[in-house]
């Protein structure tokens, strides 16, 4: 099988993986902690850590998702893939996280420094080329 055929069986398998509720739950896990393991998401999740399991190998199946870079061992986290339809080239996401320590008055300082960082971006009159759209996503809320 050529990568170009490899590139076009996957796509086609990410229109045809059914919804459920697990797989759905899964992925905004992923996109809100940026990796996880099926333990982290059975906890998470209230959920076994074989069903995660079973699930998260069946969304790398069909391409919404990958093992993330590990040290080898029985963990295997897992992260979101993400590709850029007008580029051959895979994107990768770029993830910061961070525990803080903020009063309420420094996380709304900070959250207005977030917003000031995008502002040149997001308010361009003309894009870059070979620019692509990106999605910044930031949420400051207490730790449970």
């Amino acid at each position: 099988m050529t990568e170009e055929n490899e590139k076009t069986d996957a796509a086609t398998d990410r229109r045809t993986l059914p919804d459920h509720p697990v797989r759905i739950a899964l992925l905004d896990l992923l996109a809100e902690l940026g990796t996880v393991t099926s333990t982290q998401a059975a906890a998470r999740l209230g959920h076994s850590s074989g069903l995660c399991s079973f699930h998260l190998r069946q969304l790398a199946r069909h391409g919404l998702i990958e093992e993330a870079p590990h040290g080898g061992g029985r963990v295997r986290p897992w992260r979101l893939r993400w590709d850029d339809p007008r580029s051959p080239a895979r994107a990768t996401a770029r993830t910061v996280s961070a525990e803080l320590f903020l009063t309420p008055d420094e996380a709304d300082e900070l959250a207005e420094r977030v917003r000031a960082l995008a502002a040149p971006y997001a308010h361009r009159a003309a894009h870059p080329e070979g620019a692509s759209r990106w999605t910044l996503d930031a949420a400051f809320r207490p730790a449970p």
